[in-house]
């Protein structure tokens, strides 16, 4: 069985590593020229560093980050806080791993490195997809640079604007949401001493959340300010900000959030994309894994979760399998994934409006909001699933 994987984004690596380990071939093929991830936070639940642990890239990478306190909200105007989860000891004891931020490059380094362990010549670089094509025995990948390479199975993991998603079922990018998020990566010796606390805070407000909290064992903080109402023009889906205006986008918010944006020193404007989950992503030997088959609003921290989750997912799936039986074991992963993405999906788009309501305007119609929607039995509700669950062992 050889495997091609078009993409060396998180998902792509997390799934050649988990196959190489069960001994199917992999070749990967990564556009880019050199490989790296955009420098920003991400947050790793319990479910994703089940696999981490099970990929052996885990422990360096828990060396790297950072295990915050607690997870709490905090209304945009007055800064009153509302506890959200307990995390540190009590989500190890609840679920078997802890809850990680983590520096972007760092997962991606740890992923790609272990992949050149498991195979040193895996990973192609300046190889952009251009197309794909299939028959009963094979599947072929065309790159922009005019080779053509074929495998026994093509895994679409090139993601938002997937070539090989809209190859298969036609033109299907993802729509401007009308909010953009600006982010930034905030030296943490720059803050005041109350802001350096290992938390996760999200300060959320009427039309607006603005998300922060520590990495590199606390080197930096990761900021993230979303607003809706945005229009979107550029080419591409990032572009370099100013202070100015988002300053402008968070006037009125409480003076930690306008000091974040003021010491920020680059803050990056990216679009936000969206789309609905689509019923099916595999065709015979070609299937899609992570942002190319379930692209999801980043609001409920699963984004970079999920890919992992599927990678190890396809590699239960194709392990051991005859050639001849490829069509049939990605059937097995679709099967096994698409219910639980497309909820995940769903639920970032739902807490669209539980982090903008309306009812956050003022303090007193905050608190019955947040002690309807933000209290322990809904949190459990929503988040307990996502963590329970187990890529490694999941049915299949």
């Amino acid at each position: 069985m050889k495997v091609l994987i078009a993409g060396g984004g998180i998902g792509g690596m997390a799934a050649a590593a988990a196959l190489l380990q069960r001994g199917v071939d992999v070749e990967v093929y990564e556009q880019a020229r050199e490989l790296g991830e955009v420098g920003a936070g991400i947050q790793i639940s319990p479910n994703g560093n089940k696999v981490l642990d099970a990929l052996g890239v885990f422990e360096h990478l828990r060396s790297l980050s950072c295990d915050p306190e607690r997870k709490e909200f905090r209304l945009w105007n007055t800064g009153r806080p509302w506890p959200m989860l307990s995390l540190g000891k009590k989500v190890v004891e609840a679920y078997g791993y802890p809850y990680l931020t983590v520096y972007r490059p760092d997962l991606h380094q740890s992923l790609t490195d272990r992949v050149r362990a498991l195979k040193a010549d895996a990973i192609h670089l300046d190889s952009g997809v251009a197309g794909c094509s299939q028959d009963e025995r094979g599947a072929t990948l065309k790159l922009r640079n005019g080779r053509e390479v074929t495998g026994d199975v093509l895994i679409g993991a090139d993601g938002v604007r997937s070539v090989v998603r809209n190859t298969l079922w036609g033109p299907t990018d993802p729509a401007f949401s009308g909010m953009v998020a600006w982010r930034s990566l905030i030296p943490m010796e720059l803050l005041p001493e109350h802001m350096r606390a290992s938390v996760g805070s999200t300060w959320i407000g009427p039309g607006g959340h603005a998300v922060c909290y520590p990495l590199q064992r606390s080197r930096f903080l990761n900021f993230v300010a979303t607003i809706e109402g945005k229009t979107w023009d550029a080419p591409g889906g990032s572009v370099e900000g100013t202070v100015e205006e988002c300053l402008g986008d968070f006037k009125g918010w409480h003076e930690d959030v306008q000091t974040m944006i003021r010491l920020s020193p680059r803050l990056l404007k990216w679009a936000l994309m969206q789309r609905d989950p689509i019923p099916q992503w595999t065709q015979g030997r070609i299937s899609l894994l992570g942002d190319a088959a379930h692209a999801t609003l980043p609001f409920l921290a699963q984004g970079a979760v999920h890919s992992i989750e599927d990678g190890m997912v396809l590699a239960r799936c194709l392990e051991g399998v005859g050639t001849a039986d490829a069509p049939q074991a990605l059937a097995r992963y679709e099967a096994a994934r698409i219910e639980r993405t497309s909820r995940m999906v769903r639920g970032a788009t739902a807490n669209t409006e539980r982090f903008h309501s309306r009812e956050l305007a003022t303090e007193a119609t905050a608190e019955p909001y947040l002690g309807r929607e933000w209290s322990a039995s809904p949190i459990l509700e929503r988040y307990d699933w996502l963590y329970r669950y187990d890529a490694n062992t999941a049915p299949i």
